[in-house]
């Protein structure tokens, strides 16, 4: 095993300068010179990742629950044509209406969807078609944002951010799913440079403190983007906790796994251990050892060694709740969590916007708040994902964005390495199945006070 296969790479993906999609203004606010900007460069921004990949990598499949980057064009496109173009557009006309049945995800309400684990095979429309279709979806919302009368303005401009925050989903989701395709190719293909070694080391964990509260969790309601499952803003008491200063690091996690922690049935969920003899994992996704024993990943930049100092990514919820019982800790609550993201003040990231798409080593906050709580890894919470009290979800098709998946799932917060930097707040709540590992998904401990 050995570095070689990094050699066979595109041009690395372009970096993009954040876009924040509107989100920090109310909607009645939003110009609709802002809102034309934004769309254009959130587009482009999906565009310029797919610009360095041939219609090869755009249709690679790997799992069920991954999607080819050349559907992700075409959803995102359809998103807009569908909850955008129609309502609000008298003259538009659909490109074909055949492809809303292959790129409608899970919208039972405006119809059928081609089955998700056979995204792959879907060869036609082409990559070129694709990109025809987003271009004259482009211009047509552009047109429809510059002449949509003012008593609909406020009713448009809500649609279209809404409809830019999930692109900016889905561009997170073109990296870890391209991820999880180029890592069963043993040729080690490569999208980006191989990422540096860290250039700095972890810092020491510390363990911060915060007091028993009555505290408000979710965010306001006051025309701010935010999920419809951030909301309603609540009361929640949360007893005296810790937190620990920063993420789980590579060389911790390693010990976990060097003192026989995947054999240890005592530190797992019943599910988990169960999962666990099913799949005979024994690692990290992307990891693997070689003939001396030394443990090396699959980055988008190639396979490198494991830096011991970096932040770990790629576990299950199944193996984060391990961890924290081998380490004599638990995960955090999402409420503890949010709380705590309050208090943090340092830069975060890195975010993908700075084109590294690899976690990094988090050293401590320079008021000594918790962290790293932003970008990097997305952190696993101990939360199912669930409704807050009171809890609506929108009337419609757009109603199925959040509330049909509150079951079953475990909440995740702060974004990773994959996010674009402006689409994370405290509020967001990710959520994903217990056993998923595709994502940058880590470990930050908790512990009562």
């Amino acid at each position: 095993m050995t570095e070689a296969g990094a050699q066979l790479r595109a041009a690395p993906a372009p970096r993009a300068e954040p876009v924040p999609a509107c989100n920090d203004l109310a909607v009645d606010a939003i110009s609709r010179e802002r809102l034309t900007r934004d769309f254009l460069a959130v587009r482009a921004a999906t565009e310029n990742l797919a610009a360095t990949l041939t219609a090869e990598d755009q249709n690679i499949q790997s799992m069920p629950g991954a999607s080819p980057v050349k559907w992700h064009r075409a959803h995102t496109t359809w998103f807009f044509e569908t909850f955008v173009l129609k309502p609000h557009h008298a003259d538009w006309r659909e490109i074909d209406p055949a492809w809303a049945y292959l790129f409608n995800s899970y919208y039972n309400g405006v119809g059928e969807q081609y089955p998700r684990p056979q995204r792959g095979l879907i060869s036609r429309p082409d990559v070129g078609e694709v990109g025809r279709y987003r271009s004259a979806v482009d211009q047509a919302v552009v047109e429809l944002i510059e002449s949509a009368p003012i008593e609909r303005w406020q009713e448009l401009a809500a649609i279209v951010r809404l409809g830019l925050n999930h692109e900016q989903q889905h561009q997170e989701l073109i990296a870890t799913d391209l991820k999880h395709g180029f890592s069963q190719n043993p040729l080690h293909p490569a999208w980006t440079d191989r990422p540096a070694a860290a250039e700095r080391e972890a810092a020491e964990l510390r363990w911060i403190g915060f007091e028993e509260r009555i505290a408000q969790i979710g965010a306001f309601d006051d025309g701010r983007f935010c999920f419809d499952n951030e909301m309603p803003r609540h009361r929640e008491v949360v007893e005296s906790f810790q937190l620990a200063s920063r993420p789980v690091t590579c060389g911790e996690y390693l010990a976990f796994m060097e003192d026989g922690g995947y054999g240890k049935a005592d530190l797992w969920l019943s599910d988990g251990w169960a999962w666990l003899q099913e799949t005979r994992i024994d690692a990290p996704l992307y990891w693997q050892r070689d003939d001396d024993g030394r443990w090396w990943q699959y980055t988008l930049g190639g396979l490198r060694p494991v830096d011991e100092d970096e932040t770990l990514a790629h576990v299950s919820f199944y193996e984060a709740f391990a961890y924290a019982q081998w380490a004599g800790a638990r995960l955090p609550t999402e409420a503890e969590w949010e709380i705590a993201a309050g208090s943090a003040t340092d830069g975060n990231g890195p975010f993908a916007d700075d084109g590294r798409l690899h976690p990094t080593a988090v050293t401590e906050d320079r008021n000594g708040s918790p962290a790293g709580m932003f970008g990097n890894v997305w952190e696993w919470t101990a939360s199912s994902y669930a409704p807050y009290p009171g809890f609506q979800a929108p009337r419609g098709a757009v109603g199925e964005y959040n509330g049909k998946f509150m079951a079953n799932q475990m909440v995740l917060r702060g974004g990773s390495c994959a996010t674009p930097k402006g689409h994370v707040r405290a509020t967001y709540r990710n959520f994903f199945y217990p056993p998923d590992r595709w994502q940058f998904s880590g470990i930050r401990l908790a512990r009562r006070a």
